[in-house]
């Protein structure tokens, strides 16, 4: 195959590619520039983003939660907007966007201050499951979470006590101990 390397600076400084170049090679979405954007556009309303995926095809899959919680009309208008933003004749992408369900792990800020005061699964890294209410978040200047506090209730054999009682002890946790923290479901 023939390069003329004289159309192809002339195509870098336009910023395009050659027309042959999109048959092999499909340029990535700019994830950066994509999260950017979402951010933007979520910033008028209570939701916020969880999770941004792109593949190497541009299949891009976008996962959203609000403390109200998240609707399929609040995800097809998120997909409108972006579809405004990024020609898809241009990028050559696919989109998903979503909700986090009730199951999945727990990843930013704004889902650790959603369920402050439920009750919430732990899979530390160490592989100790542990199950209790969560408290309490460190305290952070950005969306990232440093750590929390929950209470985990344990059996306790007092002395003089025949029988063990239920007592309530506060346990911290930095994210960097655990491998999953996820809602419970409770279906009683």
């Amino acid at each position: 195959m023939f390069c003329n390397f004289a159309d192809r600076k002339v195509a870098e400084e336009a910023n395009e590619l050659p027309p042959f170049v999109y048959q092999y090679f499909k340029p990535m979405i700019d994830r950066q520039l994509l999260t950017t954007t979402i951010e933007e556009l979520l910033s008028s309303t209570d939701a916020f983003l969880v999770d941004l995926k792109v593949t190497t095809d541009n299949v891009i899959t976008v996962e959203i939660d609000s403390p109200t919680g998240i609707d399929l009309d609040d995800c097809v208008e998120l997909t409108r907007k972006i579809e405004e933003r990024f020609d898809r004749d241009k990028e050559d992408y696919e989109l998903e966007v979503g909700s986090a369900g009730l199951t999945s792990p727990l990843r930013v800020r704004g889902q650790y201050e959603k369920y402050l005061g439920q009750e919430i699964d732990v899979l530390t890294r160490d592989g100790r499951k542990l199950h209790g209410r969560l408290a309490e978040l460190s305290p952070a200047e950005g969306p990232e979470i440093e750590g929390f506090t929950m209470m985990v209730t344990k059996k306790v054999k007092e002395e003089g006590k025949k029988k063990p009682v239920m007592v309530e002890e506060a346990v911290e946790l930095p994210i960097s101990l655990t491998k999953q923290v996820t809602y419970h479901l409770n279906f009683k």
